[in-house]
């Protein structure tokens, strides 16, 4: 065994370099207090439907992780009967950092930065009609939406509520066949004029990039985004049709990379994925007060929308984003101070929404006052 541990050092630089980062973590967190959120964890996880993991990551480095696990009988019931619907097995495991579930929305922060690479490459333009690449939707009178209309929930078009939109869906065999339906939606306002939050934009645009590429959304979404990013356990289901939107699984230790690359402006572990003209492009607040609001999550407040987005605080002095977001459906809440240079996860599974918004507004804020 000595002479394992000794031979040319190698395992011995192991667990010393181990023994550094681990040092290293426990620094970082004793640099802050977390005691009023880990309280808040305490109090609230039981609303948020029994498990929780918060993820924390300060100019790049983790700086806090805390799981809460202590669902009742009646969460896992549901969290069964949800999962019977979906044809799969419940996950009733303990909460870790390495936990997949699905994001639902926090899917549309991955999908429009996806977008954004075709972008920067110059094979589209965020003022290119989505006609030009889908006919159909130009044979129904929509191809004159852009593919920033797209991103930004500014197509127009009267969308179905977002889970009847989903599942509708989820029944489609072919990226074809899921634009025919959005074809033969009705419009309900001139593009760039109405902002309706659904899936209904992102799924064009998903389709665009794809006949651009001649690739599967899903495959591109590895090459371009999850592979760079080191996010091993994120994708969009591998089904027959990917769903942009919401159709995304994740773990909190993934989807950290993600933001850590839009928090450090695009790079990440020395990698250039995005340009950081793309990621402020992105955060952009495009509801202006020429839009008329046909539809917004009660949950959204009076919050902006950029790319995949939503604009949570602006400077009043620049007018640029301050805080931006992306929660999802199940009560996943992911999010980046780019004023005191932070970003943060919140994985959690639960359908009821109500008082969901000011959850997180007083999550966050305890979270910045702790990082002060």
């Amino acid at each position: 065994m000595q002479h394992f541990l000794f031979k040319g050092g190698t395992a011995l630089r192991v667990i010393l370099l181990l023994l550094c980062v681990c040092s290293g973590l426990t620094f970082l967190q004793a640099q802050y207090n977390f005691n009023k959120v880990e309280k808040w964890l305490s109090d609230n996880s039981h609303e948020l439907g029994g498990r929780t993991i918060l993820v924390i990551a300060k100019n790049g480095h983790i700086v806090y992780t805390k799981a809460v696990n202590s669902m009742n009988l009646r969460q896992k019931t549901i969290n069964r009967l949800v999962a019977r619907r979906t044809g799969k097995e419940a996950d009733l495991s303990d909460y870790t950092p390495a936990t997949r579930q699905m994001i639902a929305s926090c899917s549309k922060w991955l999908s429009a930065a996806l977008v954004m690479t075709f972008i920067e490459q110059g094979k589209l333009q965020e003022t290119d009609t989505v006609g030009r690449f889908l006919p159909v939707l130009s044979r129904a009178g929509k191809g004159n939406i852009t593919i920033s209309q797209c991103l930004s929930h500014l197509t127009g078009i009267q969308s179905a509520p977002l889970r009847k939109s989903l599942q509708e869906m989820q029944g489609v065999k072919s990226m074809d066949e899921a634009i025919e339906k959005i074809a033969a939606l009705p419009m309900e306002g001139e593009p760039g004029k109405v902002f309706h939050y659904s899936n209904t934009g992102l799924q064009i645009a998903g389709a665009v990039i794809e006949k651009i590429s001649g690739k599967s959304f899903e495959t591109l979404f590895a090459e371009r985004i999850a592979r760079p990013l080191n996010m091993k356990n994120t994708d969009f289901g591998k089904g027959a049709v990917a769903l942009p939107a919401g159709g995304a699984g994740s773990t909190p230790e993934d989807y950290m990379n993600f933001l850590i690359m839009l928090q450090n402006k695009g790079s990440f572990n020395g990698k250039r994925i995005l340009s950081e003209k793309s990621i402020n492009a992105m955060q952009v607040n495009r509801i202006t007060q020429e839009v008329k609001i046909a539809y917004s999550p009660t949950e959204a407040g009076n919050f902006g929308y950029g790319y995949g987005e939503w604009v949570m605080e602006t400077s009043a002095t620049t007018k640029q984003s301050k805080v931006v977001t992306s929660p999802g459906l199940f009560g996943s809440y992911p999010w980046i101070d780019n004023e005191q240079q932070y970003c943060a996860f919140l994985m959690a599974f639960y359908l009821k929404s109500e008082g969901r918004q000011n959850r997180h507004v007083t999550l966050k804020q305890l979270v910045s006052e702790a990082l002060q």
